[in-house]
């Protein structure tokens, strides 16, 4: 939506501009697509009066790539205590699988999860939940990366049901390298489940020295067995991450939006802001 930031600026109405992720960096923008995502960018650096971003990786992003300053507020934990009754549907108990949670593309490395448990020696089967229609050929090498442990959910709408597999998960696997603070790992933590996730500087801002961080398959397989091995220890690191989940806070959260919302209607006069042009290529 960011085209028609320059006529809420003339209408001098004050604008904040969440800047969601790096969208053009997803594999299934190119071209035309990707340009345009890149130009969104610029557009929101150069007309709104406040960018919000939602991880500290982001915010580095903008003041590398446009020398831009924005103001930082990520998104609430839920703290989640659903009980376990309804993973008998599914043939489920408590502690009695791995988990992952993603729609299918290839910056949520579900590939590499799937892969990396194929690898392991772990006993416990890995749920996959998420799917993506529109990506065909991914989704077809996602599960021909796959063994007989894997079991493919596809899409869980059920609210209630997804609680609870996100808190009976022996450990939950998060692949997200590219969308700043993600809700699905937010949701993990505040469930108490155990995370081993991809070594970006996003995920490890969310979950910090209680996860276990993965850079490619081998790795992840590692950490697979190792959770296995010592489920006490693991555990105990999904207690440690709904520690984390406590800095997530949804009445902080509204409470930033409430003062930033207080600033900008307060301006008499609009400040001068970034050109919205980026910087050298290398500095991105």
């Amino acid at each position: 939506n960011a085209l028609f930031l320059p006529l809420l600026r003339a209408a001098r109405i004050p604008v904040a501009t969440h800047v969601d992720g790096l969208e053009w960096k997803r594999a299934k923008w190119s071209g035309a697509g990707r340009n345009y995502y890149r130009l969104a960018e610029s557009l929101a650096v150069r007309w709104s009066d406040a960018l919000i971003a939602d991880a500290q990786g982001i915010a580095d992003y903008y003041r590398r790539a446009f020398r831009a300053p924005t103001v930082q507020i990520a998104y609430g934990a839920p703290i989640l205590d659903p009980g376990a009754a309804r993973l008998d549907e599914l043939g489920l108990a408590p502690g009695g699988y791995h988990l992952v949670v993603a729609r299918f593309e290839p910056e949520n490395n579900v590939h590499t999860i799937v892969e990396g448990y194929r690898r392991s020696g772990a006993e416990l089967p890995l749920v996959v939940v998420g799917s993506a229609p529109y990506a065909h050929e991914y989704t077809a090498s996602v599960h021909a990366a796959a063994d007989g442990r894997v079991r493919f959910l596809g899409g869980v709408w059920d609210q209630d049901l997804l609680d609870q597999l996100y808190a009976g998960a022996a450990t939950y696997l998060h692949g997200h390298s590219v969308g700043g603070t993600n809700p699905s790992l937010l949701r993990a933590i505040g469930a108490g489940a155990p995370v081993i996730a991809l070594d970006v500087d996003f995920n490890r801002e969310v979950v910090r020295t209680a996860g276990r961080y993965f850079a490619d398959a081998p790795q992840l397989a590692a950490l697979l067995d190792e959770a296995e091995a010592d489920p006490d220890a693991t555990a105990a690191r999904g207690k440690a991450g709904l520690q984390e989940a406590a800095r997530y806070d949804w009445d902080q959260v509204a409470a930033q939006y409430e003062e930033l919302a207080g600033r900008l209607g307060a301006l008499r006069r609009r400040g001068r802001r970034p050109s919205g042009r980026r910087a050298r290529q290398g500095d991105e």
